[in-house]
């Protein structure tokens, strides 16, 4: 007997999902990628921050992706998002759905890919621009968890980028000369005496493993050396750290990006 055809959306998610070959952790990030698009294709807006993860996505036929409409409802998301959502994380969920159209045209399920033309916006020249110091205040006014803090302020006084922050781990820290232990791929980072106070409390108990880590434990797969081995959690990632910030800022404007932490902009 041949392959069902699926009507639903969601169940074609699974179904790409399934057949992927992906480890557990990557199929939930690209389940949540893809959800994301079925609010576009259902002209709602998508949750954010933990609602997203949590929130369940609208029931849609998978026959919306060949409606004439598609590629502008898809359009409008992506303008949205692109105010509030880091231009590479946006790259990277179009084509996490640009791969699923793909496959879904392969079997005969759509005929038309209404992301093929989809590109994030330009971010508008202010929305890199450095926080000011008022803005600043405001932010580290925010009651905002620990980790989000340390992560915030650690970005901010080093200057660094993201990447290489949520890459240390905890015995790169050098605690009383408050800098990074010499690292022959890595550029010493240096922070002042707000910062050392809540990295001190962020790694109480942790002499080793990531620095920052997510809420939850990581799932089967996940390397050696993202996991933490005192907690079992996984490290932050580049997404969710982004999204995070964004969701906390939103009170504060219409959410700001993770770049803006950076003294230089």
């Amino acid at each position: 007997m041949g392959e069902v055809e699926p009507v639903e959306y969601g169940v074609a998610v699974e179904r790409y999902l399934g057949d992927s070959g992906l480890s557990e952790g990557s199929r939930r990030i690209y389940r949540i990628a893809l959800n994301t698009w079925a609010w576009a294709l259902a002209d709602r807006p998508a949750p954010t921050g933990p609602e997203r993860r949590r929130a369940r996505p609208p029931v849609l036929p998978l026959a919306l992706l060949d409606h004439p409409d598609a590629a502008g409802r898809l359009r409008a998301a992506l303008d949205r998002r692109a105010a509030g959502t880091d231009p590479r994380t946006l790259n990277r969920e179009l084509s996490t759905l640009r791969a699923a159209v793909a496959w879904w045209r392969t079997r005969g399920w759509i005929d038309t890919d209404p992301a093929a033309d989809l590109r994030p916006t330009a971010q508008p020249a202010t929305a890199a621009e450095p926080l000011d110091p008022d803005q600043l205040r405001a932010l580290f006014a925010l009651r905002a968890p620990l980790r989000e803090q340390a992560l915030w302020h650690l970005l901010h006084e080093s200057n660094a980028a993201i990447e290489t922050v949520l890459a240390l781990d905890t015995d790169d820290l050098d605690p009383t000369l408050r800098h990074t232990r010499p690292h022959p791929q890595r550029p010493t980072l240096r922070w002042q005496s707000g910062t050392a106070r809540l990295l001190l409390m962020l790694t109480a108990g942790r002499p080793s493993g990531p620095l920052f880590l997510t809420d939850r434990r990581a799932p089967a797969g996940t390397p050696a050396a993202d996991r933490c081995p005192h907690t079992g959690r996984a490290r932050l990632s580049y997404r969710r750290a982004a999204e995070l910030f964004t969701d906390r800022t939103r009170p504060l404007g219409e959410g700001w990006t993770l770049r803006r932490l950076r003294q230089g902009g």
